[in-house]
């Protein structure tokens, strides 16, 4: 695509998001910033100082879409180096065992191990726990793996050694990302396999994509005249005993969550006004009176929407219109609810230690305990899946009433149906996957299977909720993007006009997707129409 149409692209969309939503000019100017930095090649990134504030999901997603590089703040530094110094000074006088620093673990715990095998000990951990297999976790979600594995050894309380950390800093900040596997955790005792993989490439093992390319991780240590990181006390339980890997699973997934639950309130809008629906069942005074936040930011946001709209001004003829339209705030507006829920569960999570054991040296204590279970996780990463699932649910309802011939529209939103099946089967595809949506909902925190000898007899399946989660949100986007075609295909029908600002937001659809006039290959189209709602961004003001 031609620079100058890349550009008018940028402008459209900022100017349809100024105009209606009075974005703050600054923004409209960062952007332009960024598309010409992004021209000109500038190398020059913003840093964020690891310490210097909690990280929030906003943040987090602030820090990815700005590609901001990772340093450690003084404050952190500080309390990493204590840390580790007070754990030399014990191993140098301490008799007694101390799990996993000098004995073995899980059902293993009561074995000794000598001084002159600590090394030994956290490099073979790391080494004998890397059995993860199936699928590889997706590039950004190992990206805030390594984020939140830093955030989390900058507290001082594992005892890792400052060149570790500022190696995992390094590996964030030149790209290189370890290849690691979605099967393996059983979210308790941290997520051991796929962390295992995640720290491989400290010690010079494992594999890494480095700029697109699959290599050894030795490799890719020698490009950067680094020599593997020799492992001290307690460092492979460090890096492996975390939350790390459902937690950046649940990062990834709540920052599409809170973007879908807006679009699901913009697309349908669109398929409200497609279907001639009353905006009565939106006004303020309705959801004050049952007043869950999200409902009322739901109605608030439709009623936005529809301001202007031609087609509200007509006379109906129906009374009232089916749920899937008339409940959009209770629907939607619960599962928002659910989302900022959830939204608080995990940034304790991603600001909290959850290794094991944990190092307190002003108390001159080392601590074995439990905060590596991710029962937290699990249960608000199954509410999550179920939230983001009926927003599908609902979404494919209304793409049914579109397509039914009814309200003056004709029977599946095309000219000559007969001749031509027209939306007849992009609603088949969007009940299969609603229907795949369901079967992934079925919660995974309900299950355990006892490991380790018995010593880990209860585990939370988070790391499950996690990947199925992200299956959902994927499928949400499907089932957006065929109500996005259906509403935009109805209005086409419809003599009057829907309000500027979707009038504005069809028009971009339509850039990406024409309208149907006769049957063809409606797969392309339906591919073109997730890529669109997975390009959408929008300030995070409206969205969080």
């Amino acid at each position: 695509m031609a620079k100058d149409t890349i550009l008018s692209g940028i402008l459209k969309r900022i100017f349809w998001r100024v105009r209606f939503f009075s974005f703050a000019l600054h923004l409209v100017v960062l952007w332009l910033e960024r598309y010409l930095c992004g021209l000109n090649q500038l190398t020059m990134r913003e840093t964020f100082a690891i310490g210097s504030a909690p990280l929030t999901i906003r943040l987090v997603e602030e820090i990815l879409l700005e590609d901001k590089a990772l340093e450690l703040s003084a404050d952190a530094v500080r309390r990493i180096e204590k840390a580790r110094n007070y754990l030399d000074e014990k191993m140098r006088v301490e008799e007694k065992p101390i799990y996993g620093i000098n004995t073995g673990f899980g059902s293993l715990c009561n074995v000794s191990i000598s001084k002159e095998e600590l090394e030994d000990l956290q490099v073979n951990l790391v080494m004998s726990h890397a059995c993860g297999l199936g699928d590889e976790v997706p590039a950004d979600v190992v990206k805030i793996m390594l984020l939140l594995k830093i955030q989390s050894l900058s507290y001082g309380y594992s005892g890792a050694q400052l060149a570790t950390v500022e190696r995992l800093i390094h590996f964030y900040n030149e790209g290189v990302l370890p290849v690691v596997y979605q099967q393996g955790s059983l979210g308790a005792s941290g997520d051991l396999a796929p962390l295992a993989h995640l720290s491989l490439p400290l010690i010079g093992k494992g594999e890494v994509y480095y700029n697109g390319e699959r290599k050894e991780a030795s490799e890719i240590l020698e490009l950067f005249n680094h020599e593997p990181i020799r492992l001290k006390s307690k460092e492979g339980l460090a890096l492996l005993n975390g939350t790390q890997f459902m937690s950046a699973y649940a990062t990834w997934e709540l920052i599409q969550a809170h973007k879908l639950a807006y679009v699901a309130d913009l697309v349908g809008a669109m398929s409200l006004e497609a279907y001639d629906g009353r905006s009565e069942p939106f006004d303020e005074r309705v959801h004050m009176i049952r007043s869950h936040r999200g409902q009322i930011k739901t109605a608030q946001n439709i009623r936005e929407f529809l301001e202007g709209s031609a087609l509200q001004q007509g006379e109906k003829k129906h009374v009232q219109d089916p749920y899937s339209f008339r409940c959009m705030p209770q629907v939607h507006g619960a599962s928002k609810d659910a989302i900022r829920y959830v939204t608080q569960v995990v940034e304790v999570e991603i600001n909290s230690a959850t290794d094991n054991p944990n190092v307190f040296p002003d108390d001159d204590v080392i601590i074995s305990a439990g905060n590596f279970h991710g029962q937290p996780l699990a249960l608000a990463l199954d509410h999550l899946a179920i939230a983001l699932a009926e927003l599908g649910n609902i979404s494919e309802r209304r793409v049914y009433q579109l397509i039914s011939g009814k309200r003056d529209l004709p029977p599946f939103l095309v000219a000559k149906p007969g001749l031509n099946s027209g939306f007849m089967i992009p609603q088949y595809t969007a009940a299969s996957i609603v229907s795949q949506n369901k079967q992934l909902c079925t919660p995974a925190s309900v299950d355990s299977i006892e490991s380790s000898n018995g010593q880990e007899d209860h585990v939370s399946m988070g790391s499950n909720a996690a990947t199925k989660g992200y299956r959902v949100i994927e499928n949400l986007e499907r089932i957006l993007g065929i109500e996005c075609m259906n509403a935009s295909q109805a209005l086409a029908f419809r003599d009057n006009q829907p309000s500027e600002f979707l009038q504005s937001f069809v028009e971009l659809f339509r850039e990406e997707v024409p309208f149907v006039e006769v049957d063809r290959v409606l797969h392309n189209d339906m591919m073109k129409a997730t890529e669109f709602i997975q390009g959408l961004q929008f300030d995070p003001e409206l969205i969080y």
